[in-house]
């Protein structure tokens, strides 16, 4: 059973992936500071507490459990807060990315699944994106994802690490079997906010209506969390199978509005969810949307639970169980 170290693997979509591997045959060795992420999540193997960015701890994990390859979810992630705290989401995302680069050359770990973003886009003309379109993040959050994906490249050649950077749309959705899902502190995401503002009886708090799309709300691509988890697990595969390092697109490849999203709420829930219309997140681009067709042919993956009303369902479900 060979051991993968888990960065962030008690967050949201890496809990998620501690799951695939689990099912796939491997032992998910979670590391995570808890500072976002949920010592309960960690249900699949060993959990070791520590900063990504420690050298030492990093590299004594990989010699006790014999790690073999890692994959990386650890990263500060809130958009608007990367613009009011660009230093914080570098020191953070960057420069720790780097020391955990050190910790797993000195210890001759030579593959690596990286969670990367869509945010790298910008404001990409045109839909779906694919992976060679400009690179032009419009905030401090996709510029990290940016900069770290040129470290991976670069790192890569001289210390023969082979990598793959996972560049997803929206991530959305819970596990099916209701064991983990969605718990951000705060919540910035939409599908999950509907659901509390639903369960506490008020509107649900929209962000821009003014917006270059068909209705004027953001457009984007909602891809399941557990379609990204199986996503992880092939990149590991295709990467131990000798496959080229390089980014790859994750989405569904079709694009709803935050309007389209609840009215499917609506349609699942079975009744109105009024809305309050807030003005225009910083940092948020109009319309992102994935061309996914590289992982399809590369990784032989495909979403299979993406469909909006899964993703409703399944997060109505997780967020049933917390009372």
């Amino acid at each position: 059973m060979d051991a993968i170290l888990v960065v962030g693997g008690a967050g949201y979509v890496g809990s998620h992936a501690c799951k695939a591997l689990a099912l796939a045959g491997y032992k998910p060795v979670t590391l995570d500071n808890l500072r976002t992420g949920h010592a309960d999540a960690v249900k699949w193997g060993p959990l070791v507490e520590a900063d990504f960015g420690d050298v030492e701890t990093v590299r004594q994990t990989i010699r006790e459990h014999g790690i073999v390859a890692a994959m990386h979810f650890g990263a500060l992630s809130l958009v608007a807060e990367s613009v009011a705290e660009p230093a914080r989401y570098y020191a953070n995302n960057v420069s720790g990315t780097l020391r955990l680069l050190e910790a797993l050359g000195a210890e001759g770990v030579g593959r690596i699944v990286f969670s990367s973003s869509a945010a790298v886009y910008g404001e990409a003309s045109g839909e779906p994106i694919p992976e060679d379109a400009p690179l032009n993040p419009i905030n401090p959050y996709g510029e990290t994802k940016r900069v770290i994906e040129g470290a991976l490249r670069f790192i890569g050649q001289a210390q023969g690490l082979a990598w793959c950077a996972l560049r997803y749309f929206n991530a959305a959705g819970a596990d099916e079997a209701g064991e983990i899902g969605e718990r951000h502190e705060p919540e910035t995401h939409l599908i999950p906010n509907v659901l509390k503002a639903v369960r506490a009886g008020r509107p649900v708090k929209l962000f821009g209506s003014d917006y270059p799309t068909p209705d004027g709300s953001v457009v984007r691509d909602y891809v399941h969390v557990a379609d990204l988890a199986d996503a992880h697990v092939a990149a590991l595969k295709f990467l131990a199978g000798g496959g080229e390092s390089q980014p790859m697109n994750l989405g569904s490849g079709e694009g709803l509005s935050v309007k389209q999203i609840v009215a499917a709420a609506e349609r699942v829930l079975g009744h109105p969810i009024p809305a309050e219309m807030g003005p225009r997140r910083a940092g948020d681009p109009p319309c992102l949307v994935a061309d996914p067709t590289r992982a399809k042919h590369r990784l032989h993956w495909a979403p299979s639970r993406s469909h909006v009303d899964t993703l409703i369902r399944t997060a109505q479900a997780f967020e049933a169980t917390r009372g």
